[in-house]
């Protein structure tokens, strides 16, 4: 057990006691708090394109002493909103961090065994899902902190309560490296951005306690961290296709719209094919894995040297939105919003009296 304070508040890292049969586990507490996080992975690899890894955040009644209201008091059935998305909070900082190559099936999950009615336990869920990682035999060695930051008064808060945070003008979820800032997600009231930037600084050196405990409690509890071989790129191979498709490729990043953007895009694959020698062209998947790195590589160059987005907009320019209302005439209300190429139709009905 390791333990730190922050935000004036006790937090600990526990492991060993409990799910002794995962690769990782940890039990986090702050407070009356307490969440287990498990995670599990496969031995061997599978080769399916991206990362296997699947996210699980768990809250039950029976975590706050309650039983539910409703009929069906075992609570089965699909996860809340609340639930999906600190499933997405623990997700997006996590797996970017993972090593290249590795792509054995992963499962991560965060349970809620002990609720505090005045702080939410997704921040502990992030930062127990990134050391029970840590202490495991996966290949994660680079350890997450995250904190909730709030600005009070004038004041910047690290993990306000929730009777804080109904003051406060900033609501901001980070999570960090020891380095840098891997992820913000939150809401903030219409505030100056060098205020909303100083909150995310100041969630950063609020979270770098808790990368400390992680490390820590790797030193005395981690486990041998498996190998992991990363790709290898034919280097010949990579530069035959950049070749064959520089001119095409400057083309495809010109154009604005986006399907006919595709439909280019689509030919310069088979007009690189048909440039390569019979042999080669035939591993058409490693092919167009080079090229999609190569397209990524010169969208970024674009962005970066000449300050314009793929659609020819500058960084301070949005896509044009319009709104149009009473689209559907039989329905009590409709409207069709849209922004660039991206619509969404929105209906509404009524019931009766």
């Amino acid at each position: 057990t390791v333990e730190t304070e922050i935000g004036g508040r006790v937090l600990s890292l526990e492991t060993g006691k409990m799910a002794k049969q995962a690769n990782g586990s940890v039990v986090v507490s702050s407070g009356d708090a307490k969440v287990l996080v498990t995670v599990v992975a496969e031995t061997e690899s599978k080769d399916m394109g991206f990362l296997p890894l699947t996210i699980e955040y768990q809250e039950r009644m029976y975590a706050a002493g309650r039983i539910p209201e409703s009929y069906f008091r075992r609570e089965i059935g699909r996860p809340s909103e609340k639930e999906v998305l600190t499933c997405r909070l623990i997700d997006r900082p996590l797996r970017p961090l993972f090593p290249e190559g590795y792509s054995c099936e992963t499962q991560l999950i965060a349970t809620v065994f002990s609720a505090d009615m005045d702080y939410d336990p997704d921040v502990l869920a992030m930062n127990g899902a990134s050391a029970a990682l840590m202490i495991s035999d996966i290949p994660f060695v680079d350890p997450v902190g995250a904190a909730r930051v709030g600005y009070i008064d004038g004041q910047y808060v690290l993990n306000p309560s929730k009777k804080q945070l109904e003051k406060s003008q900033i609501n901001l979820v980070v999570a960090g490296t020891r380095t840098a800032v891997v992820m913000v997600e939150g809401r903030a009231s219409e505030m100056p951005e060098d205020t909303v930037l100083e909150a995310i600084f100041f969630a950063h050196a609020g979270i770098q306690p808790l990368i400390d405990m992680q490390v820590t409690l790797r030193q005395q509890a981690g486990k041998v961290k498996r190998q992991v071989k990363a790709p290898e790129v034919d280097a010949v191979l990579k530069e035959k296709v950049e070749e064959a498709a520089a001119a095409g490729m400057a083309e495809v990043v010109s154009i604005a719209e986006k399907m006919p953007r595709a439909e280019r895009y689509s030919r310069l694959k088979e007009e690189v094919l048909a440039q390569l020698d019979p042999e080669t062209a035939a591993n058409k998947d490693q092919v167009a894995e080079l090229l999609s790195g190569y397209k990524k590589r010169v969208m970024r160059d674009r962005i970066v040297s000449k300050g314009m987005r793929l659609d020819g907009r500058s960084f301070e320019d949005v896509r044009p939105i319009t709104c149009e209302v009473g689209i559907l005439p039989r329905a009590h209300g409709s409207a069709l919003f849209t922004r660039g190429e991206t619509q969404a139709l929105v209906i509404c009905t009524l019931g009766s009296e």
